[in-house]
């Protein structure tokens, strides 16, 4: 599993996930793109879309866990090799959002660990001052989502003092700095890409180079003996 997440909108994430793909894809293998926006439609994320859409706008953090057992597990049967996900797994943002602290999102790390096991794990984060990148963001897609944007943080729990850009860019630095701390406790490898003045060919040729890198090291790594 690949997984791209970003210390904010306007980073790149879904543009180097789909790069990712084509360049995997290409290589002979057989591999799945989870979209962003795969979440409120894939047959494994049923409950999530369920729950989210009950009123409430939050998902139990063990609806999130089972539905990734799920994914990754129907992903193996059906014979995928690399699993490419946009902004899934470990749901970071979200669980902020919804008002858990940071000891209630380490232990759901932990079960996530469980759950995809014995997948292994690539996370790819895109880091860039939040608020160039949510200016971008802006650019791209019109001033309505700055406002849809800014609307979705103030009224989730997690995110309420959140008002303006500014305290926008603010939240999204201290998510960041959560995600590194959380990430840096897990067995799965982190690859850090800072995509300030990079476009976005030369985010994608960074950062295949560094999971080739990666990939190749650990293929020369003989397995774990078991122990008697």
């Amino acid at each position: 599993m690949i997984t791209v997440l970003g210390s904010s909108p306007g980073v790149g994430k879904s543009t180097l996930c789909a790069a990712l793909a084509r360049w995997l894809t290409d290589t002979g293998a057989a591999v799945d793109h989870f979209e962003e926006a795969d979440i409120l439609t894939r047959p494994a994320f049923r409950p999530v879309a369920e729950e989210f859409a009950d009123g409430s706008g939050r998902v139990r953090p063990e609806t999130l866990v089972e539905s990734t057992r799920a994914y990754v597990t129907q992903a193996r049967a059906d014979g995928t090799e690399v699993l490419i996900t946009d902004a899934l797994l470990p749901f970071i943002p979200s669980l902020v959002a919804w008002g858990h602290d940071e000891p209630t999102i380490a232990r759901v790390i932990d079960d996530l660990e469980t759950a995809v096991a014995p997948c292994q794990v690539t996370v790819i984060y895109l880091r860039d001052d939040p608020e160039a990148a949510l200016r971008r963001a802006i650019e791209r897609e019109g001033p309505q989502w700055e406002d849809w944007y800014l609307t979705k943080l103030r009224h989730s729990p997690g995110t309420a003092s959140v008002h303006d850009l500014p305290s926008a860019a603010a939240h999204l630095r201290h998510e960041s700095d959560l995600t590194h701390r959380l990430l840096a406790a897990t067995p799965w490898n982190v690859i850090t890409v800072n995509v300030t003045n990079r476009t976005p060919a030369q985010t994608e040729t960074t950062t295949r180079h560094q999971l080739t890198t990666h990939l190749t090291n650990h293929r020369a790594t003989p397995p774990a003996q078991p122990q008697p």
